[in-house]
């Protein structure tokens, strides 16, 4: 795992040391060297920096930038099945003087030119620089697991891993895309292609970059679709010989990605995905695997006890650490560094947690992200699928059958909800045992409201996924010309006639868990340079995943069904049955203690003013408010907050 930044300067007026610079911003994604290549001729200076972290071959002959002839490349990430490629392009008459898959990949492209990126399964981000052709090619992995930003002018060509190397550059302008600011305010995060400023953009994922460096032009390309995936047909077979191919296929990406030159560990966190990996990666180990778990002493938050009984359960050598109050304020001190465009979701600071905790004894480490997206594993899922069945289908009553009208539906579901409050739906919540007991169920009777205001299915699905509603940020932001642009979600349009949970589930897995999942855990893990792997978004997972009926990914009220058939056939139900909660904080409680200071701080009139984004008046009730115990979205709070942070510390 590495960290890449680059420049195409036509002006001329960028150095080799200003490269150095940009690179060196981030050390701690490779701490163990770094390396750089400068090229110059006429009419621009282009530079590669590459910092590393050493996991396969440890020796200097990975070191990069790496060469060979025409070609140069460096490299993020990692290519798991490089050993069967290097055979390949052996027999192609190909030498090799390491043993690391960036020389594979360099050769790979020597041998196929783009078309070798089929031949990938794994992570990465990188580029090749064809010094005879003046093309730059940047590719980024098919699920996005790493990531790879760009920035164009007329005169000047960014690209690289992390936002902040571009910071140091002079001739980077730092100014806001208005568009950017209703996706974060609502969802928590900015999906792509776009970044918080202007001129700037997160390359897709499954797509490549073809820079015409002579000519100052570029292209970007697809090569992996997953919607083509879930539009091909449907999986006929039976269930039993569906749970077989699963486990195999699981086993054998999971295996893949044990292959590392340093220390492997998982993050077990107690729920199906991260116990999926450990079961199955344990049941094939002849030693113990070492997991680890971040627990808080807050009741209701703590998850840890589960993850412990799993992990005694299956032998394995189990880390456990409980999040002091310290702790956490350090933490919350760093994420405007870590996450350098505003980031909202409060499950970076467990991760970032549990990350430190297992660089403690491992470089590697996997996690189970990916099994909601890919599985069906959200509630909000079944709900929607439910209204959307409900618009659709017939009622009989005794000899008489006709279709109850639309228009009905709706209003007799708008009414029901607007009559029961958060409140009320949190009280009968709390009356239930505690198996049926669902957490934050305030905020997802909320977007549950939402949704059933909403005129298709696409935007029942866009509020759903809200954690503030339009009419909330009409209210806090001031220019309200702004244009909600919903082109991240046009993928509804391309497959409208798939079943909605489809639909759902494909949508979450190229926005929600590309930009907020896996963005938390990259810069969590990295800034404490710890390479965290994604079994369970294996290519090869994905599409035989999409191929799958929906009716077997959320079967008898059961999300996740199929994952949890080839787990239950390892360990004991009992020990995974419960309610879902996610990676959850005490968020609530600690920004009324803990953390009060500092949101008084931020969230100070003349500080919010200063912005020139808000209504401070609206911001200041909101925060007053939630002091004084009302019903308030502690989610808008937040996402405030980190704005303000990440504000004071970049602009």
């Amino acid at each position: 795992m590495c960290g890449i930044i680059g420049f195409i300067d036509y002006n001329k007026n960028s150095s080799k040391s200003l490269l150095e610079q940009m690179r060196d911003t981030i050390t701690y994604r490779g701490p163990d060297s770094a390396g750089s290549t400068f090229f110059t001729n006429d009419n621009y200076n282009l530079g590669l920096g590459h910092r590393r972290l050493s996991i396969l071959d440890l020796s200097s002959l990975g070191s990069q930038p790496m060469s060979y002839e025409n070609l140069t490349i460096i490299h993020n990430g990692e290519v798991y099945n490089f050993a069967e490629i290097k055979e390949e392009l052996i027999k192609k008459g190909y030498d090799f003087i390491s043993h690391t898959d960036t020389e594979v990949i360099l050769k790979a492209f020597h041998a196929w030119g783009v078309e070798c990126v089929e031949k990938f399964r794994g992570m990465f981000a990188f580029a090749i620089y064809d010094e005879s052709k003046e093309k730059l090619f940047i590719f980024r992995d098919r699920t996005g697991i790493k990531p790879l930003y760009y920035h164009k002018t007329d005169e000047l060509f960014l690209f690289g891993s992390e936002l902040k190397t571009f910071y140091e550059h002079p001739k980077f302008q730092k100014v806001i895309n208005k568009k950017a600011l209703p996706y974060y305010f609502r969802f928590g995060y900015i999906p792509a292609p776009l970044t918080i400023f202007e001129d700037t953009y997160k390359l897709k994922s499954g797509h490549y970059l073809i820079v015409d460096v002579a000519n100052d032009k570029y292209e970007e390309k697809e090569y992996w679709s997953v919607e083509r995936e879930f539009l091909k047909e449907k999986s006929k077979d039976s269930e039993e010989v569906i749970v077989e191919k699963l486990e195999k296929i699981l086993l054998e990406s999971f295996q893949l990605r044990m292959v590392s030159d340093v220390p492997v560990g998982v993050f077990l966190s107690g729920g199906v995905d991260s116990s999926l990996v450990t079961t199955l990666l344990q049941k094939n180990s002849k030693t113990p695997l070492k997991t680890f778990t971040i627990g808080f002493e807050e009741k209701g938050y703590n998850e840890a006890t589960f993850a412990k009984e799993i992990a005694k359960f299956l032998g394995t050598d189990h880390t456990e650490y409980y999040c002091t109050k310290q702790d956490m304020l350090d933490v919350v001190k760093d994420l405007p560094f870590m996450y350098d465009e505003p980031f909202g979701d409060s499950s970076a600071i467990p991760t970032l947690l549990v990350s430190k905790l297992a660089k403690e004894k491992v470089s590697v480490v996997l996690s189970g992200d990916g099994g909601d997206e890919a599985f069906a594993g959200y509630s909000k899922y079944f709900a929607l699928t439910k209204i959307a069945n409900l618009q659709n289908s017939k009622v009989t009553n005794n000899s008489y059958k006709a279709n109850f009208p639309q228009k009905t539906k709706k209003i007799v579901l708008k009414t029901l909800t607007s009559l029961i409050s958060e409140e009320l739906v949190e009280k009968i919540n709390n009356l239930l045992p505690a198996s049926k007991k669902q957490k934050n169920i305030k905020d997802k009777y909320k977007k549950f409201k939402n949704a059933i205001q909403s005129d298709n299915f696409a935007q029942m699905f866009i509020n759903a996924s809200s954690y503030v509603d339009n009419e909330t940020l009409d209210k806090v932001l001031i220019d309200n010309s702004i244009d909600f642009d919903l082109s991240s979600f046009d993928i509804f349009k391309k497959v409208d006639h798939l079943s909605p949970l489809d639909q759902m589930t494909l949508c979450d897995y190229k926005t929600f868990m590309v930009d907020d999942v896996l963005t938390k855990v990259d810069r969590a893990s990295m800034s404490v340079s710890i390479e965290a792997r994604e079994p369970l978004l294996d290519h090869k997972i994905i599409e035989f995943s999409a191929k799958l009926p929906s009716s077997l990914k959320y079967k008898n009220g059961v999300g996740k069904y199929l994952l949890k058939e080839v787990l239950y056939k390892h360990i004991p139900k009992e020990l995974i049955e419960r309610p879902k909660s996610g990676f959850q904080i005490p968020l609530y409680e600690w920004l009324k203690s803990d953390l009060r200071e500092v949101l008084d701080f931020y969230l100070d009139s003349e500080k919010l003013a200063e912005s020139g984004i808000y209504n401070v008046d609206e911001i200041v009730k909101l925060k007053n408010d939630y002091y004084e115990g009302k019903s308030v979205n502690i989610s808008l709070l937040w996402f405030v907050l980190m704005y303000e942070m990440w504000r004071e510390k970049w602009l």
